[in-house]
């Protein structure tokens, strides 16, 4: 009769991080709640063994960067921040159907609207700690489900708390601290 093998005996193998590339979709959504403009953020991550989806709000309820250019922003900037966390530095193609963020991170156009710099800054920053970011536009319908995810956190707005306090977001960001 053989004994057990222990634990230490095993053979082992060599871990190696999921390969690329990624696809993430993003969105983001602007809309009036209760006499306030809100503004939410979608994203979808899939491919190299991941697949994951998040929303929230890109900055609290009536503040006045509760833009949808913000919002788009804090999208793109949410998903590079979870592949970052979950330890991914592979290619990643960054989808979404703002013309204005897409142009603006590929060079197309330059960030001339003063509040947007810190979120395009943040962007970028982030993009240089992946391999490869590609940056591409796709009409909405081509970005169904972000757009859906965005749409979510809006509703996050609508279920105000007591003193019209808005419901716990999944991250909701303040001001022009982008990326904690």
């Amino acid at each position: 009769m053989s004994r057990p093998l222990d634990d230490r005996e095993l053979p082992r193998g060599v871990a190696s991080p999921p390969a690329g590339p990624v696809e993430v979709h993003f969105d983001g959504a602007s809309e009036e709640v209760a006499g306030r403009r809100v503004a939410a953020y979608g994203f979808t991550v899939d491919g190299a063994g991941f697949h994951q989806e998040d929303f929230g709000l890109a900055v609290p309820p009536g503040h006045p960067r509760a833009t949808n250019n913000v919002a788009e922003y804090v999208a793109a900037i949410c998903a590079l921040e979870w592949l970052a966390r979950v330890g991914f530095a592979g290619d990643v193609r960054l989808t979404g159907d703002s013309q204005l963020v897409v142009r603006q991170m590929t060079g197309e156009y330059r960030v001339l609207t003063e509040h947007l710099q810190p979120y395009h800054a943040r962007l970028e920053q982030l993009a240089r700690s992946f391999r490869h970011v590609e940056f591409r536009w796709v009409p909405r319908s081509e970005n169904h489900r972000a757009d859906e995810l965005s749409k979510r956190g809006i509703e996050l707005a609508g279920r105000s708390e007591p003193k019209g306090r808005p419901a716990a977001a999944s991250r909701p960001e303040s001001g022009d601290e982008v990326g904690r």
